[in-house]
């Protein structure tokens, strides 16, 4: 109930129909494979953005950053698999088929991408930039869930898994649950991999974040030692809905990120 609650966005400036005119599918995956939906901001731009939602929630959560994207940018939006207009209707716990499908909307080669991760979309995020490190400009982590230690599994969580409460749930909380109860060893994997990434990265996380704790941003800061630079922005006060609460300091991160790797890149502290 949380979950719903807290990561339902504020009313898009888009209506269903505008939202529906910018949706897209490719497909993703091996065979058989899936088709993963997104949003797409309008004309062209230099420097394409990925956005990764958390969990549950989909592309129309970043709507307005597709509305009106970062000057420079072009943004793509979307649905992860299991949420959303994306398939399969089941859950997707692991993070690699996760990056999957996140590496389908990238353009072709050797245009590099900024990717934006927030929640656990972060951890999704942070794989695509191990997994690909020439084809990732940046990499902007918001309010990220990357520390294994701090991920807790509350006993309510087995009654939600349980028949017949998972039938009466939603398809997104449903979802959502299965991935955060696999959370925990995807990280643990995952950790391996993270000094695999190079691209520059800003970490941006509020002080008062009690779904993930901020303890991850030293988690990251330790473990991201091989990225060309890290930048971290902390958010004094501020909860775990940065997409929505803090838009114009996201909207200053993916400014930074857009910029790295040119002669006017932005200064890492």
């Amino acid at each position: 109930m949380l979950a719903t609650v807290g990561c339902a966005p504020p009313k898009s400036r888009l209506d269903v129909a505008g939202l529906q005119s910018r949706r897209a599918s490719t497909s993703w995956g091996e065979a058989p494979q899936a088709t993963v939906s997104y949003l797409r901001s309008a004309g062209a731009a230099e420097v394409q953005v990925v956005w990764v939602h958390g969990t549950p929630g989909d592309a129309q959560g970043w709507s307005d950053y597709v509305l009106e994207p970062v000057p420079g940018t072009v943004s793509v939006a979307l649905d992860r698999p299991g949420f959303g207009q994306s398939e399969p209707q089941g859950p997707v716990t692991s993070l690699e088929r996760q990056a999957d499908a996140v590496v389908a909307l990238f353009p072709p080669a050797p245009q590099r991408v900024v990717v934006v991760g927030h929640s656990l979309g972060g951890a999704v995020a942070a794989l695509v930039a191990a997994r690909n490190p020439q084809r990732v400009r940046a990499l902007v982590l918001l309010a990220a869930s990357l520390d294994p230690a701090q991920e807790v599994i509350h006993p309510m969580q087995y009654v939600g898994r349980a028949w017949p409460i998972a039938n009466l749930l939603p398809r997104a909380l449903r979802n959502a649950n299965e991935e955060l109860m696999a959370l925990k060893p995807e990280l643990l994997a995952l950790q391996a991999l993270l000094p695999l990434i190079t691209s520059p990265t800003i970490i941006v996380h509020g002080t008062r974040d009690d779904l993930v704790p901020f303890a991850n941003v030293a988690y990251m800061q330790s473990h991201l030692r091989a990225a060309s630079c890290v930048k971290t922005v902390v958010l004094q006060g501020q909860n775990h809905f940065l997409p929505w609460n803090s838009e114009t300091t996201v909207r200053e991160a993916v400014v930074w990120a857009a910029t790295q790797g040119t002669t006017v890149a932005a200064p890492c502290n």
